[in-house]
């Protein structure tokens, strides 16, 4: 159950994330012609750049958390037994939950409704919007963390 519904977040995250980019590599596009060829650039085209690469970083980090493919410093916790090896594991999964319930969820909705009342210079959208993704990435965060410590958990039957 847990892991169908993993993959089905994997690929939600997937394309949402190859769909960010290929938005950017248009707007980037875009860009450079209105920019080279008709000396006019779109500044809404270089916003739009800029909140989307901000949205895939966000987006991609949650689907690497889910992944635990994130950099973490293995050469140390290969040398332990696989009894400790996997506490450790579970407690990194523990930490990385609270810091994004807390930081990205907690704060992010913080900062989201103090710059409700902000708008962005070209676009004319609520700033609010553009760091609404940091609070959706720490949703996404947690869940997977809850996935991940629940298949720790299932493996530690094993060991």
């Amino acid at each position: 159950m847990t892991s169908k519904f993993h993959k089905t977040l994997d690929v939600i995250l997937k394309i949402l994330c190859a769909s960010l980019l290929a938005l950017m590599v248009v707007l980037g596009t875009y860009q450079i012609v209105s920019r080279y060829f008709f000396n006019k650039p779109s500044t809404i085209s270089e916003e739009l750049l800029t909140y989307s690469f901000a949205w895939l970083a966000l987006f991609a980090a949650a689907y690497v958390f889910g992944a635990r493919d994130h950099m973490r410093m293995n050469f140390i916790l290969s040398k332990l037994p696989d009894k400790i090896r996997h506490i450790i594991e579970i407690i990194t999964e523990i930490i990385i939950l609270i810091f994004a319930a807390t930081v990205m969820i907690y704060g992010g909705i913080s900062i989201m409704n103090l710059t409700m009342s902000q708008s962005t210079a070209s676009l004319g959208i609520p700033m609010g919007i553009v760091y609404m993704a940091v609070p959706i990435s720490g949703i996404l965060i947690v869940i997977y963390g809850i996935l991940n410590i629940i298949s720790l958990l299932s493996k530690e039957e094993n060991l």
